[in-house]
């Protein structure tokens, strides 16, 4: 078994700079890059599934922690999509050859947003995707329609809210820079172009980021082959057992097709 490398990585100048924990198992492509949720980080039962398939199939595996999480520096009430993007940019620039991007919830919108940066600068490695109930457009799609008139007030006049999650004992934090910042990077209304397979993975009692958000998000996808794979009784977290083990086959379906 690999040794994996764990390093930081600077992001970003000035008042801006923010050293990103980033660990790498070395191995054979296509390698497999991990994006994980909002408020999750590299240390979770799906980033960790994905590590250890590709250690039992020599596969390289990078996740990291975007700032403001897990091990990384910043801090979260900063994060926005356009500062998480732009980490997950820096990261992938650390591989080499094809990749397979695997993103979770917030992830999927990250990795969709990945590759249209990446295809604009014509770095076509991302040779597959797998989108684990992808939030795409969250902030205007998931988030804005269920914040209460206080909310809504709260957020202008105090530029965040804190509401409660069933996945920790503190408050998220919703800041109206997120939200704003999240206007620039909507996906939904145009075409999305991936140029390479995608898989969805979704589950049928996913509370955070309903069935009808995959299903809408497949009907974006025109000229790239998708796969939609509903999960009757998923919930959002999709970390059983029986799903991790739709994980590892989904991923090892995209790699044996390359």
């Amino acid at each position: 078994m690999s040794t994996i490398n764990a390093f930081s990585l600077a992001v970003g100048s000035d008042a801006a700079r923010r050293d990103i924990a980033v660990e790498q198992r070395p191995g054979t492509g296509p390698g497999l890059f991990w994006l994980g949720g909002f408020r999750s980080d590299m240390t979770g039962s799906k980033a960790m599934a994905l590590d250890g398939l590709g250690a039992q199939k020599g596969l390289c595996v990078t996740r990291f922690d975007y700032s403001g999480h897990g091990a990384s520096g910043g801090d979260f009430d900063h994060g926005t999509i356009s500062r998480w993007l732009e980490e997950a940019e820096a990261v992938f620039a650390t591989t080499s050859g094809p990749q397979i991007i695997v993103g979770s919830s917030m992830g999927g919108w990250l990795a969709l947003l990945l590759v249209q940066a990446l295809r604009r600068r014509g770095d076509n490695r991302c040779t597959g995707l797998v989108l684990i109930a992808p939030a795409v457009d969250m902030t205007r799609e998931l988030m804005l329609p269920g914040f209460t008139p206080a909310e809504h007030e709260s957020l202008q006049n105090h530029g965040h809210i804190d509401q409660p999650s069933q996945y920790s004992d503190t408050p998220y934090r919703i800041t109206r820079a997120l939200i704003e910042d999240g206007q620039k990077h909507l996906l939904f209304g145009s075409v999305i172009e991936t140029g390479c397979p995608v898989t969805i993975l979704q589950g049928g009692q996913d509370p955070d980021v309903p069935q009808a958000q995959a299903i809408k998000l497949v009907t974006h996808i025109l000229h790239d082959p998708v796969t939609l794979t509903l999960i009757p009784d998923g919930d959002h977290r999709l970390s059983r057992d029986e799903d991790l083990a739709r994980l590892r086959d989904a991923v090892m379906h995209l790699v044996e097709g390359i």
